[in-house]
C-alpha cells in the first residue's frame, strides 16, 4: 500500500512538472511566434531605438525606445524608493526590534505584497495625484514621479522580506565576535552583518527589479500614458506592460500592430529571463 501511494505521488508530480514545463514553452513558443513577424516590417535596429511609437497611423511607427527608456525610468525610481525602506526594514526586524515586535511587523509589511495593484492604482490616481497637483503645482498628478512611488511601496515587501532572511542566515558568532573586538551593535549591523548577506541583498534587488520592470496596473493607471522620452520627473510616461495592457485590445489580429505589442512582449520577457539568470547566478556564486 505505502508502495502504491508512493507510486502515485512520484507520478502525479512528474506529471504536474511536465504539464508546467510544457505550459511555459507554449507561452514562449506563442509569444515568439506572435512577435518576430514585426520584423518584416520594421528593422530590429528602428524597432529598438527609434523613439515614435504611432502604430495607427497611415504610415505607422514602431519605435519602442521610448517605451524602454519609461519603463527602465520608472523602474529606478521604484528601485530608489524600496532600496531603503526595503533594506532599511529588513535591518530593524532581523538586528534591532524585539520579538514581540519583529512578530507584528514582518507580516504587516508582507501584508503588502497580497495587495491587489489596481488598489495601489486607485490609490495613486484618487490621493496621490492629486497631493502631487496641489504641493508641486503641476498640472497633471500621473507622472513618473507619482508611477515610482506606487511601484516602489509594491517592490518593498520583496526586498524587505528576502533582506531579512539572509540578514537572518548570517551565523551567531560573527555578531559575537565584532561585538567583543569592541564594536558597537550599529558598526556590527554594517561592517559585518550586511557584508556578510550581501549576495541575498543583491538577489533581493534583482528580484525587485524584475517585479517592478514587468508591473503593468500601476503603470497603466499612473504613468500617464505618454510614449515619450520625459525631460523630468513630473511628465507622464508610457513603460512597455502599460502600452500592451491598453492596446491589445483594440487591435485587429494579425496586424502589424498586432505584431508590434507582441514585439514588445518580447523585450519584456528577454529583460526578465536575463534578471532571473542573474539571480540564479548569485545564488549559486554563494553557495559555493
Amino acid at each position: 500500500m505505502n508502495k502504491f501511494k508512493d507510486k502515485s505521488f512520484k507520478t502525479i508530480t512528474y506529471v504536474s512538472s511536465l504539464f508546467v514545463i510544457i505550459f511555459l514553452f507554449g507561452i514562449i513558443a506563442s509569444i515568439f511566434y506572435e512577435g518576430l513577424p514585426i520584423f518584416q516590417h520594421v528593422s530590429l535596429k528602428d524597432f529598438l531605438f527609434n523613439t515614435a511609437w504611432h502604430p495607427t497611423h497611415d504610415t505607422p511607427d514602431f519605435g519602442i525606445f521610448s517605451l524602454i527608456i519609461g519603463s527602465l525610468l520608472v523602474t529606478l525610481g521604484a528601485l530608489l524608493i524600496a532600496i531603503p525602506l526595503g533594506l532599511g526594514s529588513a535591518i530593524y526586524i532581523s538586528e534591532i526590534a524585539a520579538q514581540n515586535t519583529r512578530e507584528i511587523l514582518k507580516p504587516l509589511i508582507e501584508l503588502l505584497a497580497g495587495i491587489p495593484s489596481v488598489i495601489y492604482g486607485l490609490f495613486g490616481m484618487a490621493f496621490l495625484s492629486p497631493f502631487l497637483i496641489k504641493t508641486f503645482k503641476i498640472p497633471t498628478g500621473l507622472n513618473l514621479f507619482s508611477a515610482s512611488i506606487i511601484l516602489g511601496i509594491m517592490v518593498v515587501p520583496i526586498i524587505s522580506s528576502l533582506s531579512e532572511d539572509a540578514l537572518s542566515s548570517v551565523p551567531k558568532n560573527l555578531r559575537e565576535a565584532s561585538l567583543a573586538l569592541g564594536a558597537n551593535k550599529w558598526e556590527t549591523i554594517i561592517k559585518v552583518v550586511v557584508p556578510a548577506s550581501r549576495s541575498g541583498i543583491f538577489n533581493s534587488i534583482i528580484l525587485g527589479f524584475g517585479r517592478a520592470i514587468g508591473e503593468t496596473m500601476v503603470v497603466l493607471m499612473v504613468a500617464g500614458g505618454a510614449a515619450q522620452i520625459p525631460k523630468n520627473i513630473f511628465q507622464p510616461i508610457r513603460p512597455m506592460p502599460a502600452t500592451v495592457a491598453a492596446e491589445m485590445g483594440e487591435t485587429v489580429i494579425g496586424s502589424p500592430h498586432f505584431h508590434a505589442l507582441f514585439g514588445i512582449s518580447i523585450i519584456l520577457f528577454i529583460i526578465t529571463f536575463l534578471t532571473i539568470l542573474i539571480t540564479e547566478f548569485a545564488i549559486r556564486r554563494r553557495k559555493k
